[in-house]
């Protein structure tokens, strides 16, 4: 944890335990006090590559499904369209808009699907 970031255990020692100078304690006191910090410390989770906590997360995810729900029962969820943005996707980054296409008849779409094969093999 030291090695990870130090500041970060230093804060998160002085929050919860009221440590001010870690280093005048023995080495296995330390370690006992650091590995009993909460899952949402600032060391705990910057060694997990977590940007948000785990109640952060769900929290969104209620607001996401509430959303949506909101939506299914207005015009536009009937349609299929508006569609609200998911907050937890933005949160973790996974919100990329995907190209969809629609062709509205079959002959349209093998038009297209030889234009994408014999792109991909003057690629090759």
């Amino acid at each position: 944890m030291i090695a990870t970031d130090e500041e970060a255990l230093i804060c998160d020692l002085m929050e919860t335990y009221h440590i001010y100078d870690y280093r005048s304690l023995p080495l296995t006191k330390v370690a006992t006090f650091s590995v009993g910090l909460r899952g949402n410390s600032r060391i705990k989770m910057k060694m997990n590559n977590m940007k948000y906590s785990l109640e952060t997360i769900l929290l969104a995810s209620a607001i996401d499904r509430l959303s949506f729900l909101v939506w299914s029962k207005t015009e536009d969820g009937a349609k299929g369209i508006n569609k609200p943005q998911s907050i937890v996707e933005t949160m973790l980054g996974e919100n990329k808009e995907k190209d969809i296409v629609a062709f509205d008849t079959p002959d349209a779409f093998e038009t297209e699907w030889k234009r994408i094969v014999e792109r991909e093999v003057r690629d090759e």
